[in-house]
């Protein structure tokens, strides 16, 4: 065998020229005499495998990436809004379509590591990964909430889960750990088929955990829809939010999905329990010595954690707005379940809306026997005259996650009648046991609180002016009522008091925000003025607009005050407002405020400019926006969606055509068609002449006058419409 392989070698040496294509490289002459040869020649050309294109199986990553996942999302959304009614028995496709997966990778990634990654910056081994966890799932081998075993991890994920010790890995089984990523992408995906199919289905009274709908326009709502209702009756059915049987919640899905997998899918996440670890009440009490911590520096992986003035503002929310409902392994799911759910009831209540109303024929508002007739001037939507003692029944409610409010005009007792019917509805549909106390009754004149905002009415005596027979001007004065949504001091006030910016009730007191001690002032005022812009912009709809945001800013700057003369020993408030003046933007440190030479370094750029806090006299403050909501509002996504399903469809543009013929117009295609027509049959126009004809009637000219001429040609040549250009 050696004198095998010494021939074969001295063969070689001895060639002239041994050529090798290996990934498109020429090897050059392989002589000892050749100065430049080298050992490791020999060896390459030993091992020289010619290489062999291979062509993609038909599970290749990139062979199933066909198309982009927004064009697939966009497509998913225009099929249900174009058939909202529909029974949908095959969502599997949607789940093999590897495309949302991918969209899933780029979307939790984003979430998990703070930066989006680009399609084409996913690894191969990733895609191989990724691709490998769909099909589990749709093999049925998906479990949710494992810990030690992944079809695929975190990309920031550097833990070896084969050599953990045993310890380690009993804190892992036992203690409670983060959503694993691939459970993240799993319901990423199974958000991005369903919501698309509920949306469209949604009822319009439901404004919580749905894109394109916040609690402004909740308030924007009632301000537009609610002038003129007498009886209130707010409910808190949050309890449906912290968890519903799940057969509950399977037939409220399977209502409109018929698709196995995917129900399975939501079943199993239910099903599975979550492992969490119970704190002993002896460790609670147990205080730990405080010890120094050194300052952490994030990975360049990591994101950053929320900014000081946004995990403020967080805290700031209304208490409608702050349970987020979390059922089992669903995560992002169980929003969009939770409306699943409570959608029955949106939907039994606008039956009850529709047969509880009743015109007057008195009343000057709500006297078609629809109920859409916009009420009053839409200019002033929350202005309602008052009628005679036959007023008109009428009814509207809203609902905002778990809460709900009905506005009632009439007297108290059908309020108390549905009250009682939705008591009943609730107990037959959710197992929801309710009382009279969690569904009171209110009346409009002792303020109706709702989204931190208080609902109340104002009689008002305007004069109206109208023209009688004969063109005269009558002025005569008339009696209403304006419905006001003002933002409310005393929640205000309890907020600030559990943000610990605060003390006391009567005649608060601010306190100082020990939490920005090591920061700078220019820092510290920025974050300040971010969270005075957040405060700003949730009471845009309120009334008392600058009152409230006044307010706020003045408890922030005195609690800075104080914080900056226990920073600086200037033993109180009012030296440091001397020193650093009102708006506090003047620097504090070592009295440079003051001195010249600081402003000589501003101005070269040498010293960090401090923002001064706003909104310190209400002047400054932006009024309340009283734009009137449109009726029959949708969001701008929904109406983008039906205009282009409208304009696909082929009955719109017969629609339109018909109403040029009926009016006498004719399109500019019809005029050019004309034209053509005419210059076959004439031939009394040369080209030059009629391309500019064409040109000039179309780009400037009214084209009504051409329709009697269209009309006449078209009744001598029944090929008109025919013609082409």
């Amino acid at each position: 065998m050696h004198r095998g392989v010494s021939i074969f070698a001295r063969r070689i040496f001895l060639s002239s020229r041994v050529v090798g294509t290996s990934n498109g490289l020429l090897f050059s002459k392989l002589n000892p005499l050749n100065p430049s040869f080298h050992g490791f020649s020999v060896c390459r050309v030993f091992s020289f495998v010619p290489a062999h294109r291979r062509t993609p199986g038909p599970d290749d990553p990139s062979t199933l990436m066909k198309e982009d996942g927004v064009s697939v999302c966009s497509q998913m959304w225009i099929e249900n809004f174009r058939e909202p009614d529909r029974i949908i028995s095959n969502l599997t496709t949607y789940l093999r379509r590897f495309e949302l997966w991918v969209l899933a990778y780029q979307k939790v990634c984003a979430d998990d590591m703070g930066a989006y990654m680009p399609r084409n910056a996913i690894q191969r081994s990733a895609l191989e990964d990724l691709l490998a966890l769909r099909n589990a799932v749709l093999d049925s081998k998906f479990k949710w909430g494992a810990r030690l075993e992944f079809f695929i991890k975190s990309p920031k994920d550097k833990t070896d889960y084969e050599s953990l010790s045993k310890r380690k890995i009993k804190a892992i089984l036992t203690t409670t750990q983060p959503a694993a990523f691939q459970d993240k992408i799993v319901q990423e995906v199974l958000f991005m088929i369903l919501e698309p199919i509920y949306e469209a289905r949604f009822s319009p009274k439901s404004y919580a955990f749905r894109p394109g709908r916040n609690a402004h326009t909740v308030l924007r709502v009632i301000r537009r829809h609610f002038a003129g209702y007498l009886w209130y009756v707010k409910g808190d059915l949050s309890t449906i939010l912290d968890g519903m049987k799940v057969g509950m919640v399977i037939n409220a899905l399977m209502r409109d999905i018929r698709d196995k997998k995917v129900i399975d899918l939501v079943k199993a996440a239910l099903v599975t329990p979550v492992i969490t670890s119970n704190i002993d009440e002896g460790e609670k009490k147990k205080k730990k010595k405080r010890k120094y911590q050194k300052k952490r520096v994030l990975a360049d992986d990591e994101p950053k954690p929320d900014p000081y003035w946004l995990e403020t503002f967080f805290g700031f929310a209304p208490e409608e707005a702050v349970k987020n409902p979390s059922w089992g392994h669903c995560g992002i799911l169980s929003p969009l379940l939770a409306n699943i759910c409570l959608d029955e009831l949106d939907h039994w209540m606008e039956g009850r809306i529709k047969d509880f109303y009743s015109p007057s024929k008195s009343d000057v508002i709500w006297n078609s026997p629809e109920g859409e007739a916009d009420q009053g001037n839409t200019s002033w939507p929350e202005f309602v005259p008052t009628s005679g003692p036959d007023k008109t029944r009428k009814m509207d409610y809203v609902r905002y996650g778990g809460h709900i409010l009905i506005g009632i005009r009439g007297p108290r007792a059908d309020a108390a009648t549905l009250r009682k019917q939705l008591i009943e509805f609730c107990d037959q549909k959710y197992m929801l046991k309710l009382d009279n106390e969690c569904l009171p009754i209110e009346h409009i004149t002792k303020g109706i609180m709702f989204l931190d905002h208080v609902l109340c009415r104002r009689v008002v005596y305007p004069t109206l002016r109208y023209t009688a027979t004969g063109g005269k001007i009558i002025s005569e004065k008339g009696v209403g009522t304006l419905l006001s949504v003002t933002a409310s001091l005393k929640q205000c006030i309890k907020q600030f008091r559990r943000l610990n910016f605060l003390k006391g009730d009567r005649d608060p007191d601010p306190q100082p925000c020990f939490r920005m001690f090591h920061a700078t002032q220019a820092h510290t005022n920025s974050q300040m003025n971010k969270f005075l812009l957040t405060i700003v912009e949730w009471y845009r709809y309120a009334d008392n607009r600058r009152k409230v945001v006044n307010f706020c800013s003045y408890i922030l700057r005195g609690s800075l005050a104080k914080l900056y003369a226990a920073k600086y020993k200037l033993r109180s408030r009012a030296k440091v407002y001397k020193i650093g003046a009102r708006n506090l933007s003047r620097p504090l440190k070592e009295k440079k405020g003051q001195s010249p030479e600081y402003h000589n370094l501003l101005r070269m750029g040498l010293a960090e400019s401090i923002d001064g806090l706003k909104f310190t006299r209400m002047s400054l403050v932006p009024e309340t926006d009283y734009t009137p909501l449109p009726n029959n509002w949708r969001p701008d996504h929904e109406k983008a969606l039906l205009e282009f399903i409208m304009l696909e469809d082929p009955r719109t543009l017969e629609e339109h055509r018909r109403c040029i013929s009926e009016q006498g117009l004719v399109s500019p295609q019809d005029y050019i068609s004309m034209l053509v027509w005419n210059y076959k049959r004439n031939a009394t126009m040369d080209q030059t002449s009629l391309m500019n004809t064409i040109d000039h009637r179309i780009l400037g000219s009214n084209l009504d006058s051409f329709g009697s001429k269209a009309k006449e040609l078209e009744e001598h040549d029944e090929s008109f419409q025919a013609a082409e250009v």
